[in-house]
């Protein structure tokens, strides 16, 4: 189960640089229900995605990189390319925010997942994550995929 809360986030942390990153691509060769493809680094996958916006059923199966090649000019629309950079807020969260390049840039978009959806309802951002657009579909990766 993947419970999340999106973000549009007012403003940056100063030195970005700083913090673990992930050079991620993706396409989607469905997006109802989402069945996308994924490379992250050197990692590659294949996601199966239920309808939902705050939770939903999210299953993962690793691809070789030459299934995912193979796959990939199959994806519907664009192929999505972002850097995701994992931001600590306390002990348990972490702000998962997206830089995307390409066409979408200069999009900005901040995930936080949770364990439950109490906990994610109960979630205070803090201010420089902006405005919640987690029940807002244009915000989803699979949306904007198409062009």
């Amino acid at each position: 189960m993947e419970i999340e809360r999106k973000f549009l986030p007012k403003e940056l942390p100063d030195d970005l640089t700083q913090f673990a990153f992930h050079k991620i691509e993706q396409g989607y060769l469905c997006t109802s229900p989402v069945v996308r493809i994924r490379r992250s680094d050197n990692d590659y996958y294949l996601t199966y995605k239920s309808s939902g916006m705050l939770a939903r059923e999210e299953y993962n199966l690793p691809l070789t990189a030459e299934a995912y090649a193979h796959l990939k000019p199959k994806a519907d629309g664009r192929i999505i390319e972002k850097t995701r950079y994992l931001i600590p807020l306390d002990d348990k969260l972490t702000v998962e925010l997206d830089v995307f390049a390409g066409d979408l840039a200069p999009l900005i978009l901040a995930e936080v997942e949770f364990s439950s959806e109490d906990e994610a309802n109960a979630f205070v951002p803090p201010k420089w994550l902006g405005e919640d657009v987690t029940f807002d579909r244009r915000y989803h990766n699979s949306t904007m995929s198409k062009k």
